[in-house]
């Protein structure tokens, strides 16, 4: 790999974006190295969690040309699928079935945004910046930007951000819904791995979990007593497997 880094310390993968020159704005190459990142970790047993980060600056959104190249012809075959290569560096890491984790800095932009949202949870920096940057730079929302919002932060913050562009500093993400913790800048990363280790620790549980997690809220959620059969089975394996350990 170029243009991410992975590593993987105390059953936690951590994927970086590192192409630091561009404020890691997400090329072809760099979305297809994500998402082999993201497979390798959910292809290997010993992982309990996966950390999102981009050192100094999490994500500027996808390359200009990448964007250009669809403008000029939307339909054309390799300009389409190279947009949809970058969709599925965030649909990925947002369905592979391991808890994550988006260690934010700097600013998360656009696809970037949805990137950071895609993930289960959000540690930031105070001085990190949110923002949609779609409208700024004349187009539509893409990659289902109004719905991570929205799944996310809820109608208002979506509206806020999708429709009138506003921007949500690190100091306030918590309060909008769009973070779990805002920290200093340089604990970030270390707050992210704190988080992720307890779940982490345990990856076969860890992997049962956040399926269940996912299962029962999204959006439109379960009834609960939908949800007390979903969380049945894996329950009653993790209650044999610790009778047998």
């Amino acid at each position: 790999m170029t243009e991410v880094r992975y590593a993987v310390t105390d059953h936690i993968a951590t994927i970086t974006l590192d192409a630091h020159e561009r404020r890691n704005a997400l090329s072809v190459e760099m979305s297809r190295e994500l998402i082999d990142a993201a497979r390798t970790a959910e292809g290997d047993d010993s992982v309990g969690a996966v950390i999102v980060t981009g050192g100094q600056h999490f994500c500027a959104g996808a390359v200009r040309g990448v964007l250009a190249d669809v403008g000029s012809d939307p339909v054309e075959d390799g300009a389409y699928r190279d947009l949809e290569t970058v969709y599925r560096a965030f649909t990925t890491i947002g369905t592979i079935g391991l808890p994550t984790i988006a260690a934010v800095r700097g600013a998360a932009v656009g696809a970037g945004l949805n990137l950071a949202m895609a993930t289960d949870l959000r540690v930031i920096s105070t001085t990190a910046r949110l923002l949609p940057g779609f409208a700024q730079i004349g187009i539509h929302p893409g990659g289902g930007h109004l719905s991570l919002l929205h799944r996310t932060a809820g109608r208002e913050t979506a509206a806020a951000m999708g429709l009138f562009g506003e921007e949500v500093r690190g100091d306030q993400a918590v309060a909008r819904g769009l973070a779990w913790a805002a920290v200093d800048d340089d604990a970030v990363e270390q707050t992210a791995r704190d988080v992720a280790a307890r779940v982490a620790a345990d990856p076969q549980l860890a992997r049962r979990l956040v399926q269940s997690f996912r299962r029962e809220t999204a959006p439109g959620g379960l009834p609960w007593e939908v949800a007390v059969e979903v969380e049945r089975s894996p329950q009653m394996w993790s209650l044999r497997r610790k009778h047998e350990g």
